[in-house]
Parts: C-alpha cells; sequence; structure tokens
C-alpha cells in the first residue's frame, strides 16, 4: 500500500541485501544502464494522472546480511530532470508555482536506520530524512527485495523496489487552489545496484 511518505526517490535507499550468497558490500545505483526508476504519478483535476520520472540521479547503498539493521542508503534526485512528455507542462512543475527547481535544485534521501520485517526476509522498512523543496521530513520507505546474483559481466546486483505517497504541503507546496486529489503525488523508486 501507498504511504503519505517519500517517497523517492528515490530512494534509494532501497537496501537491505537479503540473498544467502550476498556478501557484505557496497553497492552503486546503476543509472548508466538503464536499470533503476524515480517515477511520479499526480493526479489531474481528479480526472486522470500525469505519469512522469526524474531522469538525473544517483545513490549507494551498503549491506550486511549478517547485520541487516547497520544498512544504510543515499540518493540524490536532481529536480530539474523532471519529465513527463510536455515541454510546458514540465517547465510549469519546475517553476517557483511547485518544484522550483532553480532555488532547490536537489531533492535528497538519507536512511538513518532500517528494520527487517520478522516473518519475511525479502521486506522491510527503511527509515530516513526526505529533502525535498527545502524541506526536511523524516520518512518510512517499506522496501521490497525483487532479486539478486551474480550479471553477465562479471558484477554482482542486487535489485529493489518500493512505492509511497506523498503530502505536497508537508513539503510547502502549495497545492490548496487545485482539487484535494492533487495535493498528493505517488512515487514508485525501483532499481538495480551494482557491487562496488
Amino acid at each position: 500500500m501507498l504511504k503519505r511518505t517519500f517517497a523517492t526517490a528515490a530512494t534509494a535507499l532501497l537496501l537491505s541485501g537479503w540473498g544467502a550468497s550476498a556478501m557484505a558490500a557496497d553497492y552503486k545505483i546503476d543509472t548508466e544502464g538503464q536499470h533503476a526508476f524515480v517515477q511520479f504519478k499526480i493526479s489531474h483535476l481528479g480526472y486522470s494522472y500525469i505519469l512522469g520520472e526524474f531522469r538525473d540521479f544517483s545513490g549507494t547503498f551498503s549491506y550486511d546480511p549478517d547485520n541487516l539493521e547497520a544498512s544504510k542508503a543515499e540518493l540524490t534526485v536532481q529536480t530539474g530532470s523532471l519529465y513527463s512528455n510536455h515541454a510546458e507542462r514540465d517547465k510549469h512543475l519546475m517553476s517557483a508555482d511547485f518544484l522550483d527547481a532553480g532555488t532547490y535544485p536537489t531533492a535528497t534521501f538519507v536512511s538513518t536506520g532500517f528494520t527487517p520485517d520478522a516473518d519475511d526476509p525479502d521486506e522491510g522498512t527503511l527509515t530516513g530524512d526526505l529533502t525535498l523543496h527545502g524541506v526536511t521530513k523524516q520518512i518510512e520507505l517499506e522496501v521490497e527485495r525483487i532479486g539478486g546474483g551474480d550479471d553477465p559481466w562479471g558484477g554482482y546486483r542486487q535489485g529493489f523496489e518500493t512505492q509511497t505517497r506523498l503530502e505536497l504541503a508537508d513539503y510547502g507546496i502549495d497545492m490548496s487552489s487545485f482539487p484535494e486529489p492533487m495535493h498528493y503525488v505517488d512515487l514508485y523508486i525501483n532499481f538495480e545496484g551494482l557491487r562496488q
């Protein structure tokens, strides 16, 4: 279920290295190979949805399969990389009316703790500080491991996903003149990390 927190990308975040063959390691999110996404969905007047993504972001995560509570993650998103397949709309969304990308060029997530799920080794809760539009708030991300293992090029990877909901007013983005469904944005974050 979506939560009123960020996500995300966001994420990154998504660490906990559940995997019997994995070793304690640091991972870099694979953005070069297009194996990572920070996507969003927001209502359009309550009638339909606008879908989009942030195309420029980076992040790292680390974990120890024998000590998952020590896992950590960081994600930095360039807010000016927003893309929704409509140039004028993108310009407006990045303006001072909404994200104000000129003043706040990045959104960041830095984890502060991880709690593995007691019943499912492939799930857990990542807690951290999200800074968006100049406002920092603690959020929780419910993370699920997709899979992990060797790749064909001699590397080792782990993949994760999370989704969450943000109330834009919590980050100083005034949506009061718009219908209530537009007061929230849903985020979906999916990525692979390459072991360093």
